[in-house]
């Protein structure tokens, strides 16, 4: 919890000094994002770390693809640590509350693999992204991870997926139009 509260103390700083940026997306922008969450358990030696880097372009100031390669890995104690890569496009809509906040939700439909297996994947994601910097922000991200081997089996496994939260940095650059000075 206190981690929490540190996390949203920063960020209420950093859009505190931010007075003049002026960012909410316009139509042919382009956007990169890297970003990544670690748990650690109380108590244990086990962990786990995820990593993605995701490509977007904006279709319109709201309508957003994209492309993410994703690495999760566990940290297991007294076991075979496990990984699983996800590669996987993604379709957002961006809300511009603001020109410094912009909320967003979308979904994914890609491939989780690994040395032994994989399968496909596929679920809902949304986040909000601070913008301390014409070009630059600050991403907290959530999705929800459901796999499966075919798409008859998605529903009997969505509640066996995975609930990922992470925070990233990420530039825009390029696009049409003029943002508000």
């Amino acid at each position: 919890m206190r981690r929490t509260g540190w996390l949203c103390t920063t960020a209420a700083i950093c859009l505190l000094m931010v007075g003049n940026a002026a960012a909410a997306p316009t139509a042919q922008m382009k956007e990169a994002l890297v970003a990544g969450g670690f748990t650690h358990a109380q108590g244990s030696d086990s962990g786990n770390l995820n990593l993605d880097l995701s490509l977007g372009y904006y279709l319109t100031p709201g309508w957003q693809v994209g492309f993410r390669q994703a690495l999760n890995y566990n940290f297991i104690d007294d076991h075979r640590d496990d990984w699983r890569a996800t590669t996987a496009p993604f379709l957002n809509y961006n809300y511009a509350v603001t020109d410094i906040i912009v909320p967003y939700v979308g979904g994914f439909l890609g491939l989780t693999w690994n040395d032994r297996d994989a399968s496909g994947t596929i679920g809902p994601q949304a986040g909000i992204k601070f913008f301390v910097h014409d070009a630059a922000f600050l991403n907290l991200g959530y999705r929800y991870e459901i796999f499966f081997n075919n798409f008859k089996a998605v529903d009997n496994s969505s509640d066996d997926g995975f609930h990922v939260f992470n925070i990233g940095i990420g530039l825009t650059w390029g696009g049409s139009g003029t943002r508000k000075p």
